[in-house]
């Protein structure tokens, strides 16, 4: 099924003035967009035997400095069995290493290898040119009104979330 995009003449209303038949449109277009975002991704990892959640993992080890099992926990908001499985197929694949924190030895600090980082910067370069061209589809204005709707979706009542995205993550 192909979608229909609005015309842009539609999509200048005011927010609290919007239509079901706009929102639903809207939502589709969340559908349509989540699933050409990740095509790319998809059948990279799948050549890995990968899924998404491994992408995910791979994602904020790969953005973010020393990050801990228990921080990744709290920011992809899953089981702590499910995450320990994703980063124990990466760490024997290679992808990932992880190391005692220096200043807590509790702390498990997770980084990739050279391999990881190599399969996390494809991954993010296919992502990355998908969502540049849209921009450049659609304009400057966009980017900060998509950005914004993106957020204030993703923050919800989620302070975990939130208080990512506040610090520019």
């Amino acid at each position: 099924m192909a979608y229909a995009s609005t015309p842009r003449n539609e999509i200048s209303v005011e927010p609290r003035y919007l239509t079901d038949d706009q929102l639903r449109r809207a939502i589709e277009a969340v559908f349509f967009s989540y699933q050409r975002i990740f095509y790319d991704p998809d059948r990279i990892l799948q050549v890995y035997g990968y899924g998404r959640a491994h992408h995910r993992a791979l994602h904020f080890i790969c953005f973010r400095t020393d990050v801990t099992v228990t921080g990744l926990l709290d920011l992809l908001g899953v089981t702590r069995q499910s995450l320990n499985r994703v980063l124990r197929e990466l760490q024997n694949d290679g992808m990932l290493d992880m190391r005692i924190d220096t200043h807590d030895r509790r702390r498990r600090i997770i980084c990739l290898t050279p391999r990881g980082e190599t399969l996390a910067s494809e991954l993010f370069a296919a992502q990355r040119d998908r969502l540049r061209k849209a921009f450049r589809q659609a304009g400057s204005e966009a980017v900060g009104g998509f950005r914004a709707v993106m957020e204030a979706i993703a923050m919800g009542e989620d302070a975990r979330i939130s208080g990512d995205l506040e610090r520019g993550s």
